[in-house]
């Protein structure tokens, strides 16, 4: 579960950088914040569909 929480901070993160970048009109900050956004994105989903979530007990 820890693994989830971890990679979600860092996608809120990479999130709020490539808001804060399109403010700015900063494109390489685009970019790597919007790669960084879509892989622990993409990291967080797949993690919480296969072993996220605790089983009932």
């Amino acid at each position: 579960m820890g693994l989830v929480i971890i990679f979600a901070i860092v996608t809120i993160l990479s999130a709020v950088g490539t808001f804060s970048a399109l403010k700015n009109k900063n494109v390489l900050g685009i970019v790597f914040g919007g790669g960084s956004l879509a892989i622990f994105g993409w990291f967080t989903v797949m993690t919480i569909v296969y072993s996220g979530f605790p089983t009932a007990h």
